[in-house]
């Protein structure tokens, strides 16, 4: 199989990952590490790529990551990933970070990010993956963007 034929949507690609902040995860403050959740973001990214391409990948990509408000130990992380532009090998996902106290139930958004993945073949090399289909509008000027960002990224 060297080009996929047929495209796949959007929400064929969401992933959820819930994880509890334990101590290991925080600073003497109670505040969890960001690069704590930065592996988090990596790993529910990779997830929802490998959905969409159904093949391994790497990471190549991370815009920016701004954390707006802190997540502290004992709140429930919940990341979750959807393929949000697709090129020939790459693939971008948007990851949307919450922190929920799971005593009150209160959720707060704390961060997202765009990642980049790229599809590999068997022997490890850059191979091409299907195209995304938008389903909502949000999703198409999404989409839009993100052909943009992936421009402004490689120089073109």
């Amino acid at each position: 199989m060297n080009a996929p034929q047929q495209g796949k949507t959007v929400s064929a690609s969401r992933i959820t990952i819930s994880q509890l902040m334990q101590p290991e995860h925080a600073n003497h403050h109670g505040n969890v590490h960001g690069g704590v959740i930065m592996k988090l973001v990596d790993e529910a990214g990779a997830l929802a790529c490998m959905r969409h391409a159904q093949r391994r990948v790497v990471t190549v990509a991370i815009d920016r990551m701004t954390f707006h408000q802190p997540i502290h130990m004992g709140d429930l992380v919940i990341l979750t990933a959807e393929v949000s532009y697709v090129g020939r090998t790459s693939m971008e996902v948007q990851v949307h970070v919450e922190a929920e106290n799971p005593i009150t139930g209160k959720r707060v958004f704390t961060n997202d990010a765009f990642v980049v993945y790229v599809a590999l073949d068997e022997q490890g090399k850059a191979t091409p993956v299907s195209p995304l289909i938008p389903e909502t509008e949000a999703e198409r000027i999404r989409m839009q963007e993100g052909k943009k960002r992936q421009a402004y990224r490689t120089g073109h």
